[in-house]
């Protein structure tokens, strides 16, 4: 069922306008427009170029974590693309569990062996050289 467009009076109108007006200036004073305007628009992790329909996807990170931390200077963010983005809070949500990660915070090292055994897989087994040569 389609929708019937009222048209809107001049009073209406105006009072729209000057909301728009007021939620756009609102959104500039917003740490991300300043973000926006202190940084290049590249991700400070992967250096991906986000530019026109794609700076969406450029968000804001605040380095301490506390989004109330917003100087004026921008010495407390980062811009990260969404993906750098989730990877960086992951990080941080992950950092509770240690499993044997060291006090430094690096993680411990790989016990892992991929290519364990493989010379004795490639021996032949009646002495000749491997692949008939």
């Amino acid at each position: 069922m389609a929708l019937k467009k009222i048209p809107l009076d001049e009073a209406q109108k105006a009072r729209l306008l000057a909301e728009l007006h007021r939620d756009h200036a609102a959104r500039q004073a917003g740490y991300r427009e300043r973000a926006l305007k202190l940084f290049p628009h590249l991700c400070a992790r992967c250096g991906r170029e986000l530019i026109g329909k794609r700076l969406k996807e450029l968000t804001v990170h605040h380095k301490d974590h506390n989004h109330e931390n917003n100087p004026p200077d921008g010495s407390n963010w980062e811009l990260l693309c969404v993906y750098c983005h989730d990877h960086e809070h992951e990080k941080m949500f992950l950092g509770q569990y240690t499993d044997g990660a060291r006090s430094d915070g690096t993680p411990p090292p790989a016990t892992f062996q991929p290519f364990a055994g493989l010379d004795a897989l490639l021996k032949p087994k009646d002495g000749k050289s491997p692949a008939g040569k």
